[in-house]
């Protein structure tokens, strides 16, 4: 009763940290507010920050609340292992790209379009998965495959003349740009996930200590990013300009969903994984229309959308029954 409890309270929190993420972050990039708005490269550091400062919470406990336990184990596993640590250089700095490309496709698309756009993550994971860690795909699989990308082609599909729609929403952004970075993001998160997998298999250390590592380069490359970027404003006006309480939940979702998505790897399966994804395209694509009021579903979003969602459950379902642990 205890595991059947936390296997579907980690997918509802899952639904709530995808949702709220996507809608948050979107009204706050497009609430228009006096004064400056705040920075995304800001938000990514900070957000990063949060993340360190609860990973190591959860391996002070883990080791009984032990002030020596847990500096023993941070000395032991990062200090004295450079090279292990080093490893996670190259998906950190892919993670603080894909964290800021995101902040760019949500500064450009509504949130209902982004969601199904950026299930193409699952074709590039798996793609990567073929040729970095030798996985075998099922036929229902591939063909889950090509039905997802059937799918995002018909959510992209234009439903009126570019000049049309530009007249009718002057402030809502470019698509192209938004498509773009959905799509740097889909590929980058696809490659950073398969090889953050694949340094887990070939460790025995625990994924909190991996992602204190992840999050100690994602800080150093959020950094530089930002004083690259938003330097001169920095200067300016400081790097908290244009917080507010909204800001700050946009961060505090940001900081929880790595978190949320190990305890789903942990506790459930990739079909329940399925159903919360494709819960949380329903919600952002009923919210962003009746609330945000900032998309105009139509008959071909609608189909391209249930294909996405039969491909997310069409792509889980092979992966259940395989006896293989290695294909989890």
């Amino acid at each position: 009763m205890a595991a059947f409890r936390l296997k579907y309270m980690s997918l509802g929190v899952l639904v709530f940290q995808t949702t709220s993420l996507v809608l948050t972050m979107r009204y706050s990039r497009t609430l228009q507010s006096e004064g400056p708005r705040y920075l995304a490269s800001s938000a990514v550091v900070v957000a990063e920050l949060l993340k360190i400062l609860t990973c190591v919470l959860l391996v002070f406990k883990e080791h009984s609340y032990s002030m020596r336990a847990l500096n023993s184990i941070l000395r032991q596993e990062i200090a004295h292992k450079p090279i292990e640590t080093l490893k996670l250089a190259i998906p950190s700095g892919i993670y603080t790209l894909q964290n800021n490309l995101l902040y760019v496709a949500l500064s450009n698309l509504d949130a209902a379009t982004y969601q199904v756009t950026y299930q193409l993550k699952i074709l590039t994971t798996a793609l990567f998965s073929v040729s970095m860690l030798g996985r075998r795909l099922g036929v229902y699989q591939w063909l889950s495959l090509l039905i997802l990308m059937a799918g995002v082609t018909l959510v992209q599909w234009p439903s009126e003349s570019p000049s049309a729609a530009e007249e009718e929403v002057p402030s809502a952004g470019s698509p192209v740009v938004g498509v773009t970075a959905v799509l740097v993001a889909c590929c980058s998160s696809g490659f950073a996930g398969v090889y953050f997998e694949k340094i887990l298999k070939e460790s025995k250390q625990s994924v909190w200590v991996r992602n204190i590592q992840l999050g100690m380069f994602g800080l150093i490359f959020g950094l530089f990013g930002m004083l690259a970027y938003d330097g001169d404003r920095i200067r300016e006006s400081g790097m908290f300009q244009g917080y507010n309480t909204l800001t700050w939940t946009v961060v505090a979702l940001q900081a929880l969903g790595g978190l949320v998505i190990a305890a789903v790897i942990k506790y459930a399966d990739n079909i329940l994984k399925g159903f919360a994804t494709s819960l949380s395209i329903i919600l952002s694509t009923l919210i962003s229309y009746f609330w945000l009021q900032d998309f105009e579903p139509t008959g071909v979003f609608f189909f391209g959308t249930i294909l996405v969602i039969v491909a997310t459950f069409l792509y889980g379902y092979e992966a259940k029954p395989a006896a293989n642990p290695s294909r989890a």
